[in-house]
Formats: structure tokens, C-alpha cells, sequence
């Protein structure tokens, strides 16, 4: 299993990427941001597998990320934490990104609020459903 080791590179984009350059765990997050807290919808949702899932949100809650609610048993719920929250402007701008240059004309991104509009319900913009205590 995959476990958590903070970077030591001077670079604070160095450091991020090790926590958020892997693929499962940016993806995890934008469930998480679009509303998905249980093991089993992300697993639903992302196609991954149960030991890749187990292994990114222990490193999501051992970076204080996630919160595991509660911490023991089954039928937990995976809360974002404050620290989470704070990447909310960078998955606005990674979904504006990716929808401007990454989608033929015509096309439409399918898994994220549309950002273009003002009338939309940006998740990570939403903190009022989810619970923003830190981590201690």
C-alpha cells in the first residue's frame, strides 16, 4: 500500500506534486467536491479499485485532507477538510482549463458544473454542506 511522505523539495510546486501529482487522488478529490463521501460511490463513480481506493484515502487523510467520519468501523463518511477546501480555486481553474482547451467545439464537459456560468453551483464554493474543521 501506498503511504504519504511529504516532499522536502525546496519548490512549494514540488511539494504539492507529490501529494496531488497522482491521478487517483485528483480525482478522489473532485468526487469528494462534487458531493461523494462514502467508499462505495467512489468507487461507483471512478472505476477504481477497492486496495487503490483504501491506499489514496489514507494518504488524502493522512496529508489532512480527508477526514474519516467516524474514524473506526464501517459506513464512514470521507469529509473534506479546510485545508481541502483551500484547492477549491484550483480545481475552478483546472476544470475551466480543461474545458476550454482540451473539448472539441460542440462538446461539453460531462462531470463538472458548467464554469462558465454565474448561476451555477460551484461545490467547492458551497462550504456550508460540508464540514471545515482542520485537522488537528
Amino acid at each position: 500500500m501506498k503511504s504519504y511522505r511529504p516532499s522536502r523539495a525546496p519548490c512549494p510546486v514540488g511539494r504539492a506534486s507529490r501529494l496531488l501529482g497522482d491521478r487517483w487522488v485528483l480525482l478522489i478529490l473532485r468526487e469528494a467536491f462534487l458531493g461523494v463521501d462514502r467508499f462505495e460511490q467512489f468507487v461507483e463513480r471512478l472505476g477504481i479499485n477497492r486496495a487503490a481506493l483504501t491506499s489514496r484515502l489514507t494518504i488524502l487523510q493522512e496529508a489532512g485532507l480527508m477526514r474519516r467520519d467516524p474514524p473506526e468501523g464501517k459506513r464512514a463518511h470521507y469529509v473534506l477538510t479546510e485545508r481541502a477546501h483551500d484547492l477549491g480555486p484550483l480545481y475552478r481553474e483546472m476544470a475551466e482549463w480543461g474545458a476550454k482547451h482540451l473539448f472539441e467545439e460542440g462538446d461539453a464537459p460531462t462531470d463538472w458544473p458548467d464554469t462558465q456560468s454565474a448561476t451555477s453551483r460551484r461545490p467547492w464554493e458551497d462550504r456550508s454542506r460540508r464540514d471545515r474543521d482542520s485537522v488537528p
